[in-house]
């Protein structure tokens, strides 16, 4: 059994892409350049459970596309949308910095966001598939897709997970 101590997190699955069965991993440590048996961990109901990378290309800069060995349907790659990804200590370089948590907009991966109307929801998916990054927002069992802008970050409490931004007025509404 994998046990949360020997494992780093090292980045997040965004959405399924296309419709052969791959989905978008969003990295902070560069797993392809360290090994030749890809996988990768994610926590399934409790329980740190290792997938075989069968294929993977590159997107962007941080993202990768990969198609896990045995998930074939669409419904199962959805299952994994906006999991959390590990990867084994011992793998690693004693020098990599965990940078995972401080990366990005995936530190902001469930916190509550508000703006001046008040609580808009818990961000539940960073979307990075467009030119410009999007915050996907579950508000009230509906999608809000907000913009990723720093410039309209207000506060953050790391401690509270909450995030209060200075929406353009509408924006919220749409």
């Amino acid at each position: 059994m994998i046990e949360k101590e020997t494992v780093r997190k090292i980045g997040y699955f965004t959405k399924p892409h296309g419709i052969k069965g791959e989905i978008g991993l969003v990295l902070s440590f560069d797993i392809f350049s360290h090994t030749d048996d890809l996988f990768v961990i994610c926590e399934i109901e409790g329980i740190l459970v290792p997938f075989y990378i069968e294929e993977y290309r590159s997107k962007n800069a941080t993202t990768v596309l990969v198609k896990l060995e045995t998930i074939r349907s669409e419904e199962a790659v959805r299952m994994f949308s906006n999991r959390e990804v590990y990867y084994p200590l011992r793998d690693m370089d004693d020098q990599t910095p965990d940078t995972t948590e401080n990366s990005g907009w995936a530190k902001y991966m469930g916190y509550a966001v508000s703006d001046h109307c008040g609580n808009l929801g818990e961000i539940t998916a960073i979307d990075e598939t467009t030119a410009n990054t999007l915050l996907c927002i579950n508000k009230e069992g509906k999608e809000l897709l907000v913009p990723a802008v720093e410039e309209w970050i207000v506060a953050a409490d790391h401690a509270k997970k909450e995030l209060h931004l200075s929406i353009p007025e509408g924006l919220s509404e749409l």
